[in-house]
């Protein structure tokens, strides 16, 4: 086989390669880093490699496949882990020099469970600082370039894994996602990101910004990140608020039609802006629903525009819970909009939190009642193709100090309400951009989500389109 191609095997082909003797897992971890060790200097989408971790599960998992005994879930297959993430005796960065140096002696349950399902590190992904914002730079690290088009935007907070993915870095890269950040990167760099129902995989630190932060899956494949889901899923005791269900066997169940489904099309909320390029791919992929059998009708929540004046409240206020300590000491070394947004947050009191926070469940309880009408929701996962990774507003909209979140309307209301909802790709616009659908399900209905994009991916498929990675964008060889 062509060791170009290794890296754009799905976990489901190798597992079957694997066990037909054709590969090894040796072969693959050499392979998916020499390609990462040839690309990454152009695209910056990882923070380290870890050949060593790599090469040790490489060796266990051959011992699984030549008999000694049955292979894991993940038994030998490639995985990036998001440098957000406490991972045991390697520096976990976050993107931010104030802690450039924190080397956690403790892995997240997800990155364990990861592990002991048989998966190979290959190495940590970048994140923008703290994961504050939906552009793919950060001051220690620079930019993330997107994987289609240098020095643009490939989304964030999960930037780099989404860049991992769609450069051929293997199949299974770990995200999270707080306000979009799962869904945003997969739609900028043309792969399938999931945002599973809050809690369904542990996440640990628990995050202190009002249960809005889930943990989620990067790939190429729909039955990716079934698998990936699979792995992590279910109660861990370090996070309370993880869902007690045990997961289910999300890759063998992505079969069925959409018969009979009620599917609702929202193209922007009631209040949303957004670009026409994206208008019109996510519009033409809708047909595919009604296509496949499903009702889809055309809607205007009456929630949707309450969203915005709630995000741009619980932002700033999770970020100043989570970093103020920070900016006595580093304040001139942390990324300018994130600054600007918790001097902001500073001004805010306990009363106005429990005012909004009144507000926020209100909300999440109108976008829950909403849901008992319909299976699925269709939105754009986004307002806009890529953009200039130095800005954080595309130049023809307004521009602001840190306000990113005007772009991202469609994302964050999902992770006030904890919704499970997924970014599929959907087209590419005339500069060859690429562009997501959102399909979002019914709290706890991960599996409804992953059945309908796969059948979307059936009846549309993605896989393959690639970016190019010219010699204009590559230091090494392939």
């Amino acid at each position: 086989m062509d060791t170009a191609e290794i890296g754009f095997l799905s976990a489901v082909e190798l597992k079957a390669l694997y066990a037909g003797g054709q590969l090894s897992p040796h072969e693959v971890a050499d392979a998916v880093l020499r390609r990462i060790e040839a690309f990454d200097p152009a695209l910056n989408a990882m923070t380290m490699l870890t050949p060593e971790l790599a090469l040790k599960a490489a060796q266990e998992a051959e011992a699984a496949y030549f008999g000694k005994r049955e292979p894991r879930l993940l038994e030998g297959i490639p995985v990036t882990l998001k440098d957000m993430h406490p991972t045991a005796g390697l520096t976990t960065a976050q993107g931010s020099y104030a802690s450039a140096d924190w080397i956690p002696d403790v892995d997240a349950p997800c990155i364990t469970r990861l592990h002991a399902a048989g998966s190979m590190t290959v190495g940590k992904t970048a994140v923008p600082e703290f994961g504050w914002k939906g552009v793919s730079q950060s001051p220690l690290t620079g930019i993330t370039h997107n994987p289609w088009k240098r020095g643009y935007n490939a989304g964030a907070s999960s930037a780099g894994a989404a860049v991992g993915a769609a450069a051929g870095f293997g199949p299974l890269h770990l995200g999270s996602d707080g306000g979009g950040s799962v869904r945003m990167p997969a739609h900028f760099s043309g792969i399938y990101g999931l945002k599973p129902t809050y809690g369904r995989i542990p996440y640990w630190p628990v995050p202190n910004n009002d249960y809005a932060t889930h943990m989620g899956t990067l790939t190429r494949t729909v039955a990716d990140s079934a698998l990936m889901l699979e792995a992590m899923a279910g109660p861990h005791p370090w996070d309370h608020t993880s869902c007690e269900a045990q997961p289910q066997p999300y890759s063998r169940l992505l079969g069925g039609d959409l018969k009979g489904k009620r599917i609702a099309f929202s193209p922007d909320l009631g209040h949303a802006r957004v670009d026409a390029d994206v208008a019109a791919l996510v519009a033409k992929a809708v047909d595919a629903f009604a296509e496949l059998g499903a009702t889809v009708e055309l809607v205007t929540p009456d929630w949707g525009p309450l969203g915005r004046d709630l995000a741009h409240f619980f932002w700033p206020a999770g970020y100043l819970a989570r970093a103020a300590t920070y900016l006595p000491d580093w304040h001139d070394r942390m990324d300018p909009g994130l600054v600007a947004m918790m001097r902001e947050g500073q001004s805010f009191s306990a009363e106005l939190y429990h005012l909004m926070r009144a507000r926020k469940l209100a909300y999440c309880e109108a976008i829950h009642r909403f849901f008992e009408d319909w299976d699925l929701l269709l939105t754009p996962a986004v307002s806009t193709a890529a953009f200039p990774a130095h800005l954080l507003q595309p130049p023809s909209w307004p521009q602001h100090p840190w306000d990113w979140l005007m772009w991202a309307q469609f994302s964050y209301p999902f992770n006030f309400s904890g919704n499970p909802a997924a970014s599929a790709p959907c087209g590419f616009n005339d500069e060859g951009l690429p562009v997501g659908l959102q399909i979002v399900g019914r709290r706890f209905d991960d599996l409804g989500v992953l059945q309908a994009s796969a059948a979307f991916e059936q009846a549309r498929p993605w896989r393959q389109h690639r970016p190019s990675l010219s010699t204009e964008n590559k230091k090494g060889a392939a």
